[in-house]
């Protein structure tokens, strides 16, 4: 495996955080934020992802993930892991929260996004509305007993520099609800499709055959509040940043979720979000 932040083409996101200036130490009590800069670390990352996703969740291991008790796929070895950290806890068990960060120029290079695999992508990365750099955000998860406000703004603390280093004006990735019966989020979904849509320009959609239509509900079969009762927390969040969504829900079997493509440009984040993650608009 190449080392994710030594490969040759690649600069440590932490380096490049502390060559800038104007950031904050990103802390909070024992916690901390940071990226992963050994493959040490990486491996405690795909640790807690498989006890999250396999162990809580209802993703399905391969027989490789079941021994070796690690999430891994191909993009680990490219992407840029967001790591919240607690000093109080022996190293082995220290990543209580990670996020996995693939940048549009890395990604050009290692044979594109993880997301394309569901979404056609290229009414956002080739359409008219391209504002600029694009950045991937996925494998998001936290230990059960970290599931705080702390944990959740040290890791968007830790995104907000990011987007400052690289220049990054677009993010989006995959959120999903739990159980691969798109009918049992049918309201959630038709409520997203309603009122949260990509624009015409850059809509993505899903790939045909994985296609589940999102609209199935009429605007009058179902009550906001019963909708957003129903939305998973990370999904709400990324919609109070002011998120789209794309056209078609995908059922990812091995994961045992039904997923959603999240579209967030930057400059659409209200200016007390910003400054929440010591980030501020230009």
């Amino acid at each position: 495996m190449t080392d994710v932040l030594t490969a040759p083409e690649k600069t440590s996101p932490e380096r490049a955080i502390r060559e800038s200036q104007g950031f904050s130490p990103a802390a909070s009590g024992s916690l901390e934020v940071r990226f992963a800069q050994d493959r040490d670390e990486v491996a405690a990352a795909q640790a807690l992802r498989f006890r999250v996703f396999y162990e809580e969740m209802d993703a399905h291991p391969d027989p490789v993930a079941r021994v070796t008790r690690r999430d891994v796929d191909p993009f680990d070895e490219v992407c840029d892991h967001l790591l919240v950290v607690d000093h109080d806890l022996p190293a082995s068990d220290a990543v209580v929260g990670t996020y996995r960060l693939l940048r549009e120029d890395v990604a050009a290079r290692r044979g594109g996004f993880y997301s394309a695999a569901e979404y056609d992508l290229s009414p956002l990365t080739d359409g008219p509305s391209r504002c600029g750099s694009f950045l991937e955000l996925g494998r998001s998860c936290v230990h059960p007993a970290y599931r705080t406000n702390a944990t959740i703004q040290l890791l968007w603390r830790g995104i907000a520099r990011y987007l400052d280093v690289y220049g990054i004006a677009v993010m989006f990735g995959c959120a999903s609800f739990p159980g691969t019966c798109p009918e049992e989020h049918q309201v959630a979904l038709s409520y997203l499709h309603g009122n949260h849509l990509a624009p015409v320009d850059c809509r993505v959609r899903a790939r045909a055959g994985r296609f589940v239509a999102m609209d199935a509900s009429l605007p009058d079969a179902y009550a906001l509040r019963k909708a957003l009762r129903r939305l998973p927390p990370l999904i709400r969040a990324y919609l109070r940043l002011g998120a789209f969504v794309g056209d078609g829900a995908v059922v990812d079997h091995a994961f045992g979720t039904t997923d959603v493509f999240i579209l967030l440009f930057v400059d659409r984040i209200a200016p007390r979000y910003l400054n929440r993650f010591d980030r501020h608009p230009a």
